[in-house]
């Protein structure tokens, strides 16, 4: 074998190999292209995903404000319930010492 024929054989060669990376080339991108329905249904899914994400977030805002005045109306409601305590306490204080009188009256009566 010569010079030319070496330089040919190596020049089939590289050609062949070429062509076989060319062709498995395009049937890779051939079977993994995306179609126009799989892009719009990606698009579809990512809006949704977006709108899922607002109202849980609208949701999520809601809950805070309701826990909020929630919280607000359990102070209320604990101290208002602490207010009547004190009331009753106080009452009930104040009604010992009428008896008290009243059977101190009663007995000096008697």
């Amino acid at each position: 074998m010569n010079r030319t024929e070496f330089v040919i054989a190596t020049a089939i060669i590289l050609f062949v190999a070429f062509c076989m990376g060319w062709f498995a080339n395009w049937l890779i991108h051939r079977f993994t292209r995306v179609s126009r329905s799989d892009v719009g249904e990606l698009e579809r899914m990512a809006q949704e995903l977006h709108e899922a994400e607002e109202t849980r977030d609208q949701a999520i805002t809601y809950l805070q404000q309701r826990e909020a005045e929630l919280t607000n109306q359990l102070s209320q409601g604990e101290a208002e319930l602490n207010a009547a305590m004190e009331g009753l306490r106080d009452a009930r204080h104040e009604a010992e010492e009428l008896r008290a009188y009243i059977e101190r009256v009663h007995q000096q009566g008697q």
